[in-house]
């Protein structure tokens, strides 16, 4: 008897345009992350947030995006991807303008959660729309490619042309950004987008949203107290409320018939392994970012335009080892290619960890690019494994989880190694001050850097150049600390990906899988 092997569908040239279509909010996400770090000393000198409230208008969009992943990827597959990135896209440019012209810390916080919540219907919609467009492996693999570069581009051009924004306007100038591209996507989508919805999904299960949030949320807040004061009784009963919700959410999962996260999926040993390597990878590269952003302004001295600059080839390498890494794998596992990268970024935290507080511009960004090359195979790989482990039917809950794990892993970075930053920056600088300090200026400078180059603005010569030197050498010693933990933590990543991908083999992006071929 003789067996014929399915033909998988090949996209098209209206494919190919509407993944042009599918990159716009890729990109727009790309770069509002990277220009927000950058617009931080100014959105500080301007609106005067306190540690805690610095720390929400920076994560509490990730936050917020990792509460609604789960929601917004189950509702798409029910009411439709296509539908649901529309409503996404206008509710982001929206909220984008509300940021843009918020006038207190309160007010940009809200409309960062805002941004959060309606960035949530983004990524995920896009991810399953392509791969409900790119049924070959081999072009899924290039759209996913395209889809990592221009994350990386996102990265590449946010520094840059947020840099020269700031040099001349406003720092609400740079969320108007996204305005002019989401008003595009809803322009195009409609011709070049297919719709695409799950006939048999169930039912939306508003107790497992509920507990969703409910798990995320205060596990959340316990992090952010903890870095504004230390662990203490209320940090850790909501830590510990999030992990008891969270188990009760897990528990559901398994026992409803329409699960908002299917935990059956975490069955696949690679798609386990690459949730973990995207949430802590990228985790602690976006919680360094924005510390080097700072330190390249408030300690190094440079403007928003030549700290972009500087970053530049940091971007240019994500770009490259995201284009590479396709080529690589059609010979090397995919295990080795993602450890070697990740244990090439090791040398580039040592490197940042090195810095001191005078002169080490040029050393934070070199040892950062490795970093940046280091972390794009997994950014590439990581989410082709996660989608393409999920069945076609589930391809936005898959596309969701994926996306949580980046975001989620990014804002409790960003949570967690602030926590480390503030603590040395804290515990240093309460000793260095002078003692003849006003009361006033060692509460500002003690609750963040910007606070100390604004309290010292207004103390005599002598006095302002010891507070800001002292202000200046305790950030940079958070900073190293915080550079230290990444790398040994990553070294240990690298370890662990070998380990339990290493199943995974070459060449496995190019050819359909024997359960593709079956569900085909």
């Amino acid at each position: 008897m003789t067996t014929t092997t399915p033909t998988v569908p090949k996209a098209g040239p209206r494919e190919w345009l509407g993944l042009l279509v599918l990159l716009l909010p890729t990109l727009v996400l790309a770069i509002d992350v990277t220009v927000l770090n950058l617009a931080v000393p100014h959105l500080s000198a301007d609106l005067e947030p306190t540690g805690a409230e610095l720390l929400w208008i920076v994560d509490v969009y990730g936050f917020m995006i990792a509460g609604f992943l789960l929601t917004m990827g189950s509702l798409g597959d029910r009411i439709g991807r296509r539908r649901l990135l529309m409503i996404g896209a206008a509710g982001f440019g929206a909220a984008s303008v509300l940021a843009a012209f918020a006038t207190t810390p309160a007010a940009l916080i809200a409309a960062r959660a805002l941004l959060g919540v309606t960035g949530a219907t983004l990524m995920p919609s896009t991810l399953a729309l392509l791969t409900n467009m790119f049924k070959d492996r081999r072009q899924r693999a290039t759209a996913l490619g395209a889809w990592a570069t221009c994350l990386s581009l996102g990265a590449a051009v946010g520094p840059i042309l947020g840099g020269a924004l700031l040099e001349w306007f406003r720092w609400g100038t740079v969320f108007l950004l996204a305005v002019p591209v989401m008003a595009l996507l809803l322009a195009a989508a409609p011709f070049l987008l297919p719709e695409y919805r799950d006939a048999g999904a169930g039912r939306i299960d508003f107790v497992s949203i509920l507990l969703s949030l409910a798990a995320i949320l205060p596990a959340v807040y316990g992090v952010k107290r903890i870095a504004e004061h230390g662990a203490d009784g209320v940090a850790g009963a909501a830590v510990a409320l999030g992990l008891v919700v969270g188990a009760l959410f897990a528990i559901r999962q398994r026992r409803s018939a329409d699960p908002l996260l299917d935990l059956r999926l975490f069955a696949d040993r690679a798609f386990s392994a690459a949730i973990l390597v995207l949430l802590l990878g990228l985790g602690l590269m976006g919680g360094l970012y924005l510390f080097i952003t700072q330190y390249l302004q408030s300690v190094a001295g440079l403007s928003s335009l030549r700290a972009g600059l500087l970053l530049l080839p940091a971007a240019a390498a994500l770009i490259g080892t995201a284009m590479l890494t396709p080529v690589l794998t059609r010979r090397i596992r995919p295990a080795y290619v993602i450890g070697g990268a990740l244990l090439l970024s090791v040398p580039g935290y040592v490197m940042i960890a090195a810095v001191d507080g005078t002169g080490g511009a040029a050393l934070v960004a070199a040892g950062f690019t490795l970093v940046y090359a280091g972390i794009s195979p997994m950014m590439v790989l990581g989410t082709d494994l996660v989608v393409g482990a999920a069945p076609p039917e589930r391809a936005g809950s898959a596309a969701a989880m994926s996306e949580s794990g980046m975001e989620l892993g990014i804002a409790l970075g960003v949570a967690a190694l602030g926590s480390a930053v503030t603590a040395v920056y804290r515990g240093d600088l309460a000793g260095a001050l002078p003692a003849d300090a006003p009361e006033a200026v060692r509460d500002a400078a003690l609750d963040t850097l910007a606070g100390a180059e604004s309290a010292a603005g207004a103390l005599p010569d002598p006095m302002r150049l010891e507070v800001l030197a002292s202000a200046r050498e305790a950030f940079t010693n958070g900073l190293s600390l915080a550079a230290g933990i990444a790398g040994a933590v990553v070294a240990a990543l690298a370890l662990a990906v070998v380990v339990f991908l290493r199943h995974v083999p070459a060449g496995s992006a190019e050819e359909p899988s024997p359960s593709e071929a079956d569900r085909a």
